[in-house]
């Protein structure tokens, strides 16, 4: 799979382009601002419906501006499809395969399979537990259709119970009966999402510390440990064991909701021990073991967004990576860099076919 063709108006700081992409590396260079991580996010738009750094879809559109329109079109298992995103002010955003609009958005989510790589992606180290559930379900629900709809499903007991919680008033009489509803419900559908991310992080962990060893050069100890209530004994009675804290805080205490992952650089938090080196090379190494195993799951290649990766990597860890994208497994690439020269020799060394534009306040010109 791979993307051939994107048509983008209005979109950010590009007001519009229309690109042709190499099967092999595609290379946006520019200064910082200049629409290179805006591009990469469009490309990202088209596989989930939603931007990677914007929560908001109308901060999307361009200033002085009313919509915004992306057009793709791939080649996906040898067949030509076209695909369309866009947004109106104060409207619903449409998306639509080959002129047909989605009933629903999540009936898109796998079907462009795609992982970005971003210096943002520090944020699964640095910040809460809610950066690595989300990470856990980005990758899941891709391939998994169920594992999405039980995550909607999951929220919606949540925050039933947790309004239910809230409006107690601290009156454990209020709510009593009512709970044994929602904490059946979190039980069984906490418990199969429970499963299915204890299946994943089993089957990444040892991917992720096959492409660390390679990045690092085998000097660095880490690890990946998944937590979860449900680890523990039965859930139904944790959860009745912590009524009362949750009727006198107003909010479930207990649940995959409050899952975390543990991640460790020679036995101790990353987040405290490790150099910005080698926080990036951590995070590097999750996504690229994210990159395998949807490759695994899907049978061919994600499309692959690597936004300002070269940038505080030492010489070794740097020619790893170039290494690693040179190989069969990885196909269509995206790279953004602020120099040239620099991009050019790395990409040269893959042996992949490859282009270059140029970017400038949301332009881009072929420079070859």
């Amino acid at each position: 799979m791979y993307l051939k063709r994107l048509s983008l108006l209005n979109y950010k700081n590009i007001r519009q382009a229309e690109l042709e992409f190499e099967p092999g590396i595609n290379c946006f260079v520019g200064n910082n601002g200049a629409g290179k991580t805006n591009l990469l996010d469009a490309v990202y738009y088209m596989s989930f419906c939603k931007s990677y750094f914007n929560a908001i879809d109308s901060q999307l559109i361009c200033h002085d501006e009313d919509f915004f329109v992306l057009q793709a079109q791939y080649n996906r298992q040898e067949q030509a499809e076209a695909f369309y995103a866009g947004l109106k002010k104060n409207q619903k955003k449409q998306f639509k395969r080959n002129k047909k609009e989605y009933p629903r958005l999540s009936d898109h989510i796998g079907l462009l399979p795609l992982v970005m790589i971003s210096p943002g992606d520090e944020r699964l180290i640095n910040e809460g537990s809610d950066q690595r559930r989300k990470y856990i379900d980005g990758v899941v629900s891709q391939f998994d259709k169920n594992y999405l709809a039980l995550i909607i499903k999951y929220n919606r007991a949540l925050t039933q119970r947790n309004a239910l919680l809230k409006g107690a008033k601290g009156r454990m009489s209020a709510v009593e009966e009512q709970l044994d509803i929602w904490n059946d419900q979190l039980a069984t559908i906490g418990g199969a999402i429970f499963d299915r991310r204890t299946h994943f992080i089993a089957e990444l962990e040892p991917v992720f510390q096959k492409y660390h060893r390679f990045i690092s050069g085998g000097d660095e100890k880490v690890g990946v440990i998944y937590h979860s209530h449900y680890q523990k004994d039965n859930f139904e009675e944790q959860l009745q064991r912590s009524v009362i804290r949750d009727v006198a805080l107003g909010y479930t205490t207990k649940g995959v909701h409050r899952d975390d992952l543990e991640l460790l650089l020679d036995g101790y938090p990353v987040k405290k021990t490790g150099s910005q080196g080698q926080k990036k090379t951590f995070f590097l190494a999750m996504k690229l073991a994210q990159y395998e195993f949807l490759s695994n799951h899907f049978g061919f290649a994600p499309i692959l967004l690597l936004d300002d990766m070269f940038d505080k990597l030492d010489d070794l860890r740097a020619s790893r990576l170039i290494e690693l994208v040179g190989r069969e497994t990885f196909h269509q690439i995206f790279i953004t860099d602020t120099q040239k020269p620099r991009l050019l020799e790395i990409v040269k060394k893959t042996g992949k076919d490859f282009n270059f534009y140029r970017v400038a306040d949301g332009e881009f010109t072929l420079d070859n």
